[in-house]
């Protein structure tokens, strides 16, 4: 299943359940239902997801930091920490959505979804 965002502003984004429910667990916004980022709501939805990109980094950082150690052998903890966070970040499900609400916020338009 996925969920198609809309603007008037931009294209269509489609994006797979996951990502799009993760998101909007970020948001606060309801699950498995059509919904709507107003025009008033963009700014702080922006900033929401930007401090949870950031957190997300410094996540995989740390992780990053703990098992970057050459004298120790952590292969196997290193695996379950990567595979725990996801091979693809935050920041790279995000940056879409996230140009997708710079530019309905540029134009006065919100930013809907439907499944």
């Amino acid at each position: 299943m996925a969920y198609t965002f809309q603007s008037r502003a931009t294209a269509d984004l489609i994006m797979l359940r996951a990502t799009a429910e993760h998101i909007l667990k970020i948001l606060d916004k309801p699950l498995g239902e059509p919904g709507i980022v107003t025009v008033e709501q963009i700014p702080q939805a922006l900033v929401t997801l930007n401090q949870a990109v950031a957190e997300d980094e410094a996540r995989r950082k740390a992780v990053q930091d703990e098992f970057s150690d050459p004298e120790e052998d952590h292969s196997a903890e290193s695996a379950a920490a990567s595979a725990q966070l996801g091979a693809v970040s935050l920041r790279q499900r995000t940056v879409p959505f996230m140009d997708m609400l710079r530019r309905s916020a540029a134009e006065n338009k919100p930013v809907t979804w439907k499944i």
